[in-house]
């Protein structure tokens, strides 16, 4: 919302100077013609106070907020009614501020998703898109169903992914913490005994000691060179869009883990094709805006690829084979939905059985890091242990009774 200063007369002629907050033009002559006044002219001073950015309105706000207007626009309550409801029950505070904007912009003459533009940390643009795609096909209460319901699978994809991340994390900051302990204080006091022993040491027994040693002397190099190493890979990706292709590339080419993020991507990228192809958005839309949802430039070049053949007058199922970046199966539901004319339920039976198939994988994935890093953790505490006590006991065996 701006401040104007302006300049109107009211219905006895008299001059009327002063300042006032509006959304635009419109909204300041309506707001004028409130007060009996006719607006002369008026100079825009700029946006009024604090500026709403919608920093701190989680995901879960989001679902309430599509969840309450799918249901208020089902029953006909109209836009802005539905709106001052949610204003007036929201617990969030910055949720608020965000709709109360909102509402000043509609009745400033703004259309619901025009408002929401102004947002873009709170609604991106597919958001954004998609009811504007609502507001012109009239099936605004299907638009925030599919909305909710695609919100509600982002949520559930962050927290398996959370829960995939968060347990190999700790466990392997304990083995981190366990050999440091073992290295810089337990290791040394053991080796000080073997050495006076003044017998010729195994070989494992050597590289302990090298190793020990090493901890000891330049642990904090051991420390800060992977910081610094990981420090500078983060900004080279952020500075550097070549940096950040082949460290995209790099990441789908992990073991184990590329697959199943490649599987994350494509369930996301053909969910909201479906979500926005059923809106009404044309194919060459639903591609640009799968090109910003994707979050992996391989992909998103991919995508790109794909936009250009389909521009050329190439079907979506071979503008999409001739990336070869994508799995036989997308193929094969893509070229079955387009002869079919079913494109939108091929997409979400991708999307389903990627879901499915993520689930499964990140659960095998979590079994399989708990006995890893247990023997990990024990061949490291055995090769100590060997190297420790081999020596002990080959003295012992030395000495004659």
């Amino acid at each position: 919302m701006d401040a104007f200063q302006y300049k109107a007369i009211d219905k006895k002629g008299r001059i009327s100077v002063g300042k006032i907050d509006a959304v635009n033009i419109a909204d300041l002559e309506t707001r004028l013609d409130k007060m009996g006044l006719d607006l002369v002219n008026y100079r825009d001073l700029g946006p009024s106070g604090p500026k709403i950015s919608g920093a701190g309105v989680s995901r879960r706000d989001l679902i309430t907020f599509c969840f309450h207007m799918e249901q208020t626009s089902r029953a006909g309550v109209p836009i802005l009614e539905s709106l001052e409801d949610m204003r007036d029950s929201t617990d969030n505070p910055r949720m608020r501020e965000v709709i109360a904007a909102m509402i000043d912009a509609i009745e400033g003459g703004k259309t619901l998703s025009e408002s929401m533009r102004n947002y873009p940390a709170v609604f991106d643009n597919i958001f954004c898109n998609l009811v504007r795609a609502g507001e012109q096909s009239g099936e605004m209460s299907q638009v925030f169903n599919s909305l909710g319901e695609n919100l509600k699978w982002q949520d559930e994809q962050a927290s398996q992914t959370k829960k995939l991340l968060m347990y190999p994390a700790f466990v392997g900051t304990v083995v981190i913490a366990v050999v440091f302990f073992l290295m810089v204080y337990l290791v040394p006091e053991l080796l000080r005994f073997v050495k006076t022993m003044g017998q010729e040491l195994p070989t494992h027994t050597k590289v302990l000691i090298i190793v020990s040693n090493a901890f000891v002397n330049y642990w904090y190099l051991i420390i800060s060179v992977p910081i610094v190493l990981i420090a500078g890979i983060v900004i080279a990706v952020k500075v550097n869009p070549t940096a950040r292709y082949y460290f995209d590339a790099m990441k789908l080419k992990i073991p184990i883990i590329g697959p199943i993020l490649r599987k994350i991507i494509l369930t996301r990228l053909t969910s909201f094709f479906a979500m926005m192809y059923s809106s009404g958005i044309t194919i060459i839309e639903c591609i640009r805006t799968g090109e910003q949802i994707v979050g992996n430039k391989v992909i998103e070049q991919a995508m790109h690829q794909v936009g250009q053949h389909i521009a050329d007058g190439a079907t979506l199922s071979t503008s999409f084979e001739r990336t070869e970046l994508f799995p036989p199966l997308v193929l094969r539901m893509i070229r079955v939905g387009e002869n079919t004319g079913a494109l939108e339920e091929s997409l979400l039976n991708i999307s389903y059985f990627y879901t499915r198939d993520i689930k499964e994988s990140i659960e095998k994935l979590q079994s399989m890091i708990e006995p890893t890093m247990t023997v990990v953790l024990g061949a490291i505490i055995g090769w100590v242990m060997l190297s420790v006590l081999g020596p002990i006991y080959d003295l012992i065996t030395k000495v004659k009774i």
